[in-house]
């Protein structure tokens, strides 16, 4: 199977590393990925080439802090894609600026799948009008928490054609060496809506901070270190810079944070689960949800009760449940994932065969490619 995954923007981000390593998990099971981007960074080339992909984009940029083709229908990116999806037998387009210019590029006779990773707020202008116009071309759509699902939801998706997106982790079980101990973590970009301020900000509430590894990079890098410096924290909080493998920091840590200010899904949270590490996160958006049934210490989003929940579980408070946030971590490997979302794929192409005496014979011949036989449903 031969599957265009569109991007609106290629950087180390959340959305990112689901799509890759959705993309990366699926060659095992013969499905062939060509990768497309609106925007990207040099970082974002760089990641994608780590998962052997070499992505095409419209174009580049040093760095990225709201890319216009992520949150806005841009007709030039549109008009982009439409010769480079020819060929493909499905595609799939992640974030809202991607899925409305694909909604506009891909053939009608061609399955096109949507995700949704992060709440819509509209950062450059409400676009739900159009929004809901591209929606109603999408075969499916793949809802990553509660606040895109409440998105598509006020979109009026037919609810028959929404589906519940899962995000891979990755896992690193051995700590790099020479970690301090104990020890607080953060993965993630380093962006306002991650909230490293409010962690930086808590951190100098701590009575005796442990020191603190902020893994990671982004469009706040230059705020970030200059905050260190003004609270004075030098000596406990390090500044690692963007890693393939953030879990070699978080395995064995004593508690990973995550302060976001916005989060429907957070792999960052997934993966300390599934470690093991006690986590305590902001109450916002999906992080309730991922972290119920006390897989984790739910928080206000400011910093002294950011600074108040790490000192509880650091005292050994928190009543957290670390080997039920290991149980739901388990749900979020690769190559099940990958499999699951083969299937879905599957199910739309059938829908658009017609099968016959002789075999298996595309509807799709008018998008200019010749037929192709489908693979078993798994």
């Amino acid at each position: 199977m031969r599957v265009t995954r569109v991007l609106g923007v290629l950087e180390p981000g959340g959305a990112q590393l689901s799509a890759l390593r959705l993309a990366r998990a699926q060659a095992t099971l013969g499905v062939e990925t060509r990768l497309l981007a609106g925007d990207a960074t040099p970082q974002g080339l760089a990641l994608a080439e780590h998962f052997g992909f070499e992505a095409e984009v419209l174009q580049v940029h040093d760095e990225i802090d709201h890319s216009p083709r992520q949150w806005t229908p841009d007709p030039l990116f549109a008009r982009w894609l439409g010769d480079r999806v020819i060929g493909a037998d499905l595609v799939h387009a992640h974030m809202f600026g991607a899925w409305w210019a694909a909604s506009r590029a891909v053939p009608r006779v061609m399955p096109l799948v949507a995700s949704e990773h992060n709440a819509m707020t509209w950062p450059l202008g409400n676009h739900h009008a159009s929004a809901a116009e591209a929606s109603a071309r999408l075969d499916r759509f793949f809802v990553h928490g509660p606040g895109p699902r409440a998105f598509v939801a006020d979109l009026e998706v037919d609810c028959s054609k929404v589906m519940p997106g899962r995000s891979s982790i990755s896992l690193h079980t051995t700590p790099r060496p020479g970690l301090a101990s104990p020890r607080l973590t953060f993965t993630g970009r380093l962006r306002e809506d991650k909230g490293p301020d409010l962690l930086l900000n808590a951190i100098a509430a701590l009575r005796d901070p442990p020191v603190t590894y902020l893994v990671g990079d982004g469009p706040m890098r230059r705020e970030v270190r200059l905050l260190v410096d003004r609270l004075g924290l030098r000596r406990h909080v390090q500044l690692t810079g963007w890693s393939h493998q953030p879990g070699r920091y978080v395995a064995g840590a004593a508690v990973h944070v995550v302060p976001s200010r916005e989060e429907a899904w957070s792999q960052s949270a997934v993966t300390a689960l599934a470690l093991g590490v006690p986590v305590v996160a902001t109450a916002v958006d999906g992080l309730p949800v991922t972290l119920a049934e006390r897989r984790g210490l739910l928080v206000a989003p400011d910093p002294g009760s950011i600074a108040a929940g790490i000192q509880l579980v650091l005292d050994g408070g928190g009543d957290i449940d670390t080997e039920g946030g290991r149980r739901y971590a388990a749900a979020f490997q690769p190559e099940q994932i990958a499999s699951d979302y083969l299937s879905v794929y599957e199910q739309l192409l059938a829908e658009r065969f017609e099968v016959n005496g002789l075999g298996v014979r595309s509807k799709t011949r008018d998008a200019g490619r010749p037929p192709q036989t489908l693979a078993p449903t798994r």
